[in-house]
This record gives C-alpha cells, sequence and structure tokens, in this order.
C-alpha cells in the first residue's frame, strides 16, 4: 500500500472522528473486499470468510474512535481480521476434534481428478491434522509467500519462534502423510 493511500484512510479516519458518518461509509467500501479476501485465505470458506469480514468491521467501528495512529489503519484492521479469522479456525478444528474422519468441506478443486488433485487434498487435510499456530505459518509462508520478517510483523511473534514453528509443522506433515 502506498503512502496516498495511508493517507487518505487516515483523513477518513480522522474526518469520521470528526462526527462524519459518510467517512465511515467510504472506508468500508474501500476496505470490505480486502476484509473477505484476507479472511478466505485463512478459512477457505466464503460465507464465513464474510462472516469474519463483518465482525471484524463490529470490532473496528467499535475501536474508531480510539485509534492511535488512524494513518496505520489498513495493518491494524488487517490485523483484527487476521485475528478473527484464526478463531474460525480454532472453534472448527475444536468442532472437528473426537470425529474420525475429517470431512473436506470447505476445499474444491476446479480441475479434472488426477493424481495431482488427489495429492492437493491429502495435503490440505494434513495441513488441518496441524496445530492452529503451525497451520498458521505453514499459509502465510507458503501459500502467501511472506518472508519469515513479514510473517514475524503480522503474528507479532520473534522470527526465531516462526522458524520453529515451521520446522515442526514440515515434521509433522511429514509423519502424516507417510501414513496417507
Amino acid at each position: 500500500m502506498n503512502q496516498t493511500e495511508k493517507e487518505k484512510d487516515g483523513l477518513l479516519i480522522l474526518d469520521y472522528q470528526s462526527g462524519n458518518k459518510l467517512a465511515l461509509a467510504e472506508l468500508v467500501k474501500r476496505w470490505h473486499k480486502h476484509f473477505c479476501k484476507k479472511s478466505f485465505f485463512i478459512v477457505k470458506d466464503a460465507d464465513e470468510a464474510k462472516d469474519v469480514a463483518q465482525d471484524s468491521w463490529r470490532t473496528i467501528i467499535d475501536k474508531l474512535e480510539t485509534i492511535k495512529d488512524p494513518y496505520s489503519f489498513s495493518g491494524w484492521a488487517m490485523r483484527i481480521v487476521h485475528t478473527k479469522s484464526i478463531d474460525v479456525l480454532r472453534k472448527r478444528q475444536k468442532d472437528l476434534k473426537g470425529k474420525k474422519n475429517i470431512k473436506l468441506n470447505s476445499y474444491e478443486v476446479d480441475e479434472p481428478y488426477d493424481e495431482k488433485t488427489a495429492l492437493k487434498k491429502k495435503l490440505y487435510l494434513a495441513i488441518l491434522e496441524l496445530p492452529i499456530d503451525q497451520q498458521e505459518v505453514i499459509r502465510l509462508f507458503y501459500m502467501e509467500e511472506l518472508p519469515l520478517n513479514d510473517i514475524s510483523k503480522l503474528l507479532k511473534i520473534k522470527q526465531g519462534t516462526i522458524k520453529s514453528r515451521l520446522f515442526h509443522a514440515r515434521e509433522k506433515l511429514k509423519l502424516i502423510l507417510k501414513e496417507i
């Protein structure tokens, strides 16, 4: 995001804080689609992603009056969306615990069925068996192709912890995939 976009967001927030409620509508118009995409990337379900975006807006609107740096809206808001998306994954994983067969209900491949498709499904299921914190790092590193320092900033944890989670996730994936 370039500086002028951050400035636009900051000015909209300052305008909203000074009483212009239309500024909020413009902010929603600018960011809602981004929130849905970010959430979908994590939860892999369009309906849940929309719910997360909506829930995120509730939190954002409640806290918009108290934001310390209006020009840092994008990172602040995306962090809220990220956290709420992870909460959905945790709830989903908790619901799946205890069930013997994990159903692939939110992942569909549009390509014809072949060995590659089967491998993708197996890998997706294997990732679902990892703890949430490891799933998160795997997705950010391999799917979003974020560098370790960006993941560290996004998750607000040390880079060494990121490396450790990646290592342990890879090891667990090896074991899970060997069983399959």
